[in-house]
């Protein structure tokens, strides 16, 4: 996957009814905290070669930027979140403001700069 084809599969997710309250999130359903700023949510599966690379690519910015969280979910372990979500692919990312309000959505192999300009959208 070049990064066009990624930036091809962003979309904004503001406002389209992802989730039952209308595109928020909440702790418990991922099974992790919010981030203080930001969290970026990552759809995996087992044997996804992509979904290294992009737990690389997203641990790196986490740990970058002050208030942003990583949390990764087992697509397979976690269907009825990845089915309420329309994840039809992985990796897949969320990008998740403070209040857990969905922002920004990427399927395919981040590029770094890529999810810190999605960050912008967050913060």
């Amino acid at each position: 996957m070049t990064a066009s084809d990624t930036e091809d599969n962003v979309r904004n997710e503001q406002g389209q009814g992802a989730a039952d309250d209308g595109g928020r999130l909440e702790a418990a359903q991922l099974g992790a905290d919010l981030g203080a700023r930001a969290t970026l949510v990552q759809f995996s599966s087992a044997f996804c070669q992509p979904c290294r690379a992009t737990r690389r690519v997203l641990a790196e910015v986490a740990h970058m930027v002050d208030g942003v969280a990583h949390v990764e979910i087992d697509a397979e372990a976690q269907l009825e979140l990845v089915r309420m979500l329309d994840i039809v692919r992985t990796p897949t990312v969320l990008v998740l403001d403070a209040d857990g309000r969905i922002v920004r959505r990427a399927a395919g192999q981040p590029r770094t700069a890529d999810v810190i300009a999605a960050l912008g959208e967050a913060v």
